[in-house]
């Protein structure tokens, strides 16, 4: 079993043989979003799915080593001393009272799920970033690839490239903190205003709405290019840190020097967006890109490989990616669907399998080992019941399929939001359609409905197309699956509009509600989608509905975005996803074949009843 845990996504995966049985983050179980919290909850359900005790386990693998991570904290406060003293403060008794016990920590946490012997518990602790390396490569399709990782910082690397073969994995080349892609990426994150281990994805999200042709763009990644950062041929970059303050700061940069550079102050997070935020936004998602990309030459140059696996949140930079697919520089490109840190609790069980305990030559499948990434937990029809006793629902049940697709896609095409809760739940921060909220990508409305009454978010905030795998090619100029909806490609020019000449200089909302396209919700402003194709093999409900909503309206992709509200944990149980969808302006909730429409509830209009409030990110 791996565990990721104490500082943020914390999850848990079980492996048995090589084959992958279940993996969640524990943040679906606590419904406390990015939890650093030891992981009770995914392990309970992990060890309640393999059917194994904590007895019969070979080993509990811990995603990094603790005391390596300890030692970089120790060094990097002398190396900066006395600057930093109060972050030290604050630091060190956390580390003395509880994280250099780690071992002890993770015992007790064990024994709180049940009862077991000690002394028969293995516990390993493998590297962080040969977690991330293996979470990507032993599941991929290659017998052999390169394995590019990059994320914020594990013990000391940053990034690193290692080389697969067969069950082996080599660290050929790695990069050190404080010089780190991540940190760089999460510090702007935190100068526009998002928070940092949650918001970058926001970042990403923005940077669309940069004008690409205006000098203020051009000038800000000069700046950044002059001043903040100097990129090395082979990709590995070094950090002024006389901007930062990360190192042993409590804050990511030093507001006053990036305000003198950059012309403005830090956005508070409910400021409104000016174009300035946009084009700063576009400067450091080009300057990421660049990076990747050299990093991703390197990897070619040290490995000859065809193939590259990549892990690590940066991995999660679905626009890089797309960039990096477009260069060409491999054949293949495969990315962990979980490629941030709870991704390393699968890393760290496939090590622990493939390195320690197997001498059996690995196993290869296509399209991956990864189930789909439906790896989380499914309800029978008789949880759901239970459910709608408890709070009186009143829904339709279908042992018709296909009766009841042609109902949900029905109701997608008059333009109504629909709650899709099927099948085991996904493992990783996206919705691949088994706890999803869909909507007619056709629907100029769409977006701007979606962000501002069911997910009650940045309006900003663009949406993904889940397109039938064999119709990819109809709407995206995309050349390979992208099942977990981490690459971005652009979409067609035969189905974009012409746009005013004076585009670029209308304001942030203008352009964002301009048509652009025949599926305008899913059409970022640079005519741009972050695609998930659907496959028949790997989930065949929800290739059902897309079917059925095609032979209904012709066109063969939805828009896809995850089932939740702001700040909230994806959905888990069926009573998660019924209180989502009663404190929401969703129209229509699919749980298994139970089919809930909204003005058939109890009290329906009554959404304050049902809220939560979270924590909002």
């Amino acid at each position: 079993m791996g565990i990721s845990a104490f500082y943020h996504d914390s999850a848990a995966a079980i492996i048995e043989d090589g084959k992958i049985i279940a993996a969640a983050q524990e943040e679906r179980f606590t419904r406390d979003k990015h939890t650093p919290d030891f992981p009770l909850g995914a392990i309970r359900y992990c060890l309640d799915e393999s059917g194994f005790s904590i007895d019969e386990l070979d080993a509990v693998v811990f995603y990094d080593k603790p005391l390596l991570k300890f030692e970089r904290l120790l060094e990097t406060y002398y190396k900066f001393s006395p600057k930093g003293f109060l972050s030290f403060a604050k630091a060190m008794p956390v580390w003395l009272n509880e994280k250099m016990f780690f071992k002890k920590i993770i015992r007790e946490g064990l024994r709180e799920i049940e009862p077991y012997s000690i002394r028969n518990l293995k516990l390993l602790f493998p590297e962080h970033h040969l977690s991330h390396s293996a979470s990507a490569y032993y599941p991929s399709p290659f017998k052999e690839s390169a394995i590019l990782t990059i994320d914020g910082v594990g013990e000391w690397s940053t990034a690193s490239i290692s080389h697969g073969k067969g069950s082996s994995i080599k660290v050929l080349k790695e990069l050190n903190f404080p010089h780190s892609v991540g940190l760089l990426y999460s510090a702007f994150t935190y100068f526009l205003g998002f928070m940092v281990n949650s918001g970058e994805y926001k970042l990403m999200g923005l940077a669309p709405y940069g004008n690409p042709e205006a000098k203020e763009t051009l000038n800000f990644e000069r700046l950044i290019k002059e001043n903040l950062i100097k990129i090395f041929d082979d990709g590995s970059i070094w950090l002024d840190q006389s901007y930062f303050n990360y190192a042993t700061g409590l804050r990511m940069v030093k507001d006053d020097k990036w305000k003198a550079l950059f012309g403005f102050d830090r956005r508070d997070s409910e400021d409104e967006l000016q174009q300035h935020h946009c084009n700063l936004a576009l400067a450091i998602q080009r300057v990421t890109e660049e990076i990747v990309l050299k990093m991703a030459l390197e990897a070619k140059k040290l490995t000859g490989s065809k193939n590259l696996c990549m892990a690590g949140g940066v991995a999660l930079n679905c626009v890089a990616n797309g960039k990096l697919q477009e260069a060409g520089i491999f054949d293949e490109i495969y990315i962990q669907p979980a490629a941030g840190d709870a991704g390393g609790a699968l890393g760290a069980a496939l090590a622990a399998y493939h390195l320690y305990f197997s001498k059996e030559e690995r196993k290869v499948t296509r399209p991956d080992s990864m189930e789909g990434s439906y790896l989380g937990p499914s309800y029978s029809d008789k949880e759901v019941l239970q459910v709608i006793r408890k709070v009186k629902a009143v829904y339709h049940h279908f042992t018709d399929l296909n009766k009841m697709n042609e109902l949900v896609a029905g109701e997608l095409a008059k333009g109504q939001v629909v709650g899709w809760f099927q099948g085991r739940m996904e493992f990783g921060p996206r919705a691949l359609g088994n706890r999803s909220i869909l909507g007619d990508a056709r629907n100029p409305e769409m977006q701007k409905r979606l962000n501002l009454k069911i997910k009650y978010r940045e309006g900003f905030r663009p949406f993904a197309p889940s397109v039938l795998a064999e119709e990819v090619g109809n709407y995206f100029d995309l050349d390979q699956p992208s099942p977990y909806m981490l690459l971005v490609s652009p979409v067609k020019e035969s189905r974009r509009t012409i746009l005013p000449t004076d585009y670029h200089d209308l304001g942030l909302w203008e352009k964002l509600y301009h048509e652009r396209s025949d599926i305008q919700s899913v059409t970022h402003l640079d005519f741009s989608a972050r695609i998930q194709t659907v496959h028949k093999e790997t989930n065949p409900r929800y290739h059902a509905l897309i079917k059925e909503f095609q032979r209904q309206t012709g066109f063969g992709l939805v828009v896809n975005t995850s089932f939740n509200v702001r700040g909230e944990p994806i959905v888990c149980t069926p009573h998660d996803a019924y209180r989502c969808f009663m404190s929401t302006e969703m129209d229509v909730l699919v749980i298994n074949n139970f089919v809930f429409m909204k003005q058939e509830q109890p009290d329906w209009e009554n959404r304050e009843k049902w809220v939560v409030n979270f924590k909002m990110d």
